[in-house]
């Protein structure tokens, strides 16, 4: 059996190590990376305050930082900076892992940057996926952590990264893809089995359309990266199913994939006429049964729940993956993890 293939090597997942239940430690040469954010790298004309801390944090990335400190910096832009950084490595360091940190955010709504959250999401995706060979599941774990923009040519649903724009744009590698001499992109490929095994050298390029066309390789592959994710962050074993249509009588759980899934599938609930626009955003539906009823609340204890994906109304793909967490029929959620 051949060795896994690397993937997402811009995301710094070499930077962090394992517990022995699998789930990533914080390590201080990933507090480090940080550090190396423009935002935060003091230019020349710095104040001595901003120029100190960032050298003592270098030093010794778990320092105690105090607000004194912080505000001791003379740029209100790079204070401002500065105090979310630091709120965000303290609120690492606490919980010590990477799926603990996520899973304390969703569950107690804690406010940081969507720039910090799709990072952690996409490197607890890369450990979920850490032996996965399958280019589909890897391409459609993508869409839990960059926006995409919808293409509709045929019976064809193409997701297309929104920082590409098109099948022929092009864009801008990142500092660390150049750091680590990552090839810059060309163009937008439609994932396909013919190019499948590309994906690998691509991945931090995200340059290859996903196709979302009902019954398809890629809402399957969805379904897939769901179930993993579940299992990953809340040791739940789940099937998670694409459907062409509802087929039950009742419809007792549901849980919108995005805002606008979550407004369509409330629409549904409360049995409101959609009219033909609104059927149209609504791309995919999943049926996912948890191989363990006991561990859905008892109201609706071995019912299947209903995963609505939705585009907005200009075409964007939005993925929440919070909602998974939040919004399944979970008994004692909070001791699950």
């Amino acid at each position: 059996m051949s060795a896994p293939r690397d993937f997402w090597l811009a995301c710094g997942h070499h930077l962090l190590d394992r517990d022995e239940s699998g789930r990533l430690l914080v390590t201080d040469d990933f507090l480090k990376a940080y550090l190396a954010r423009p935002e935060l790298m003091p230019p020349p004309e710095a104040c001595a305050a901003e120029q100190e801390l960032h050298r003592a944090l270098l030093s010794h990335p778990r320092l105690p930082i105090s607000a004194a400190q912080v505000d001791a910096i003379a740029d209100a832009d790079a204070r401002e900076n500065w105090q979310m950084m630091i709120a965000w490595r303290d609120h690492l360091v606490k919980h010590g892992s990477l799926e603990a940190a996520y899973l304390a955010i969703i569950r107690r709504n804690i406010a940081f940057p969507q720039l910090f959250i799709g990072q952690l999401v996409q490197l607890i995706l890369r450990n979920a996926l850490d032996d996965c060979g399958d280019a589909f599941i890897l391409r459609a774990a993508e869409l839990f952590f960059r926006p995409q923009k919808l293409m509709i040519e045929g019976a064809s649903v193409l997701a297309i990264d929104e920082e590409r724009g098109s099948l022929t744009g092009r864009h801008s590698a990142s500092p660390l893809m150049a750091l680590l001499g990552l090839p810059e992109a060309t163009e937008v490929d439609v994932l396909k089995e013919s190019t499948a095994g590309g994906y690998w050298a691509r991945s931090d390029r995200f340059d290859m359309a996903l196709d979302l066309a009902a019954s398809g390789r890629g809402m399957a592959a969805l379904g897939d990266v769901i179930a993993r994710w579940l299992a990953h962050l809340l040791a739940i074993e789940v099937k998670v199913e694409p459907v062409a249509e509802l087929r039950e009588s009742s419809w007792n759980w549901y849980v919108g994939l995005s805002s606008d899934a979550t407004r369509i599938g409330d629409a549904i609930w409360h049995g409101d006429d959609l009219d033909d626009g609104v059927r149209a955003e609504l791309i995919g539906l999943f049926r996912l049964t948890f191989r363990d009823p006991a561990y859905m609340i008892e109201k609706v204890r071995g019912e299947p729940v209903y995963l609505l994906l939705a585009m907005t109304t200009d075409g964007a793909l939005r993925l929440k993956p919070q909602n998974l967490i939040t919004g399944l029929p979970i008994a004692n959620a909070e001791a699950v993890n």
